[in-house]
């Protein structure tokens, strides 16, 4: 994605192409909404919907890359599907319940019975 190309590098393409991106979302801006085109070549050709990921996801990641890094720590937080940030591991008080070889961990709070 451009925010993530623009997060690694700070190379001011990115951004720059972000925008261009924003000027073309108002060719397809309607009374409800934006909608997506069959052809781009034809943009008075509209289809009659919004896919979801264009606010979930697009819209989202437009956001992050022109704003501040610390609206979202990339150490602290993954993004999944949609844009969805997750907490890592790391970042949170969970810790990981497996060693290295995918063995349960023991400690004073978990028993394992040979049963």
């Amino acid at each position: 994605s451009l925010f993530l190309l623009w997060r690694t590098t700070k190379a001011q393409i990115y951004r720059n192409w972000g925008q261009r991106l924003l000027s073309a979302f108002s060719r397809t801006k309607t009374a409800y909404g934006y909608t997506s085109l069959d052809n781009v070549n034809e943009p008075d050709r509209r289809r009659d919907d919004m896919p979801s990921f264009f606010v979930a996801e697009t819209v989202k990641y437009l956001f992050l890359l022109f704003e501040d890094d610390a609206a979202l720590d990339l150490k602290s937080f993954v993004l999944g599907t949609e844009a969805h940030p997750l907490p890592t591991v790391r970042a949170s008080s969970l810790s990981w319940p497996c060693d290295a070889k995918g063995r349960q961990k023991q400690d004073s709070s978990t028993e394992v019975s040979d049963a």
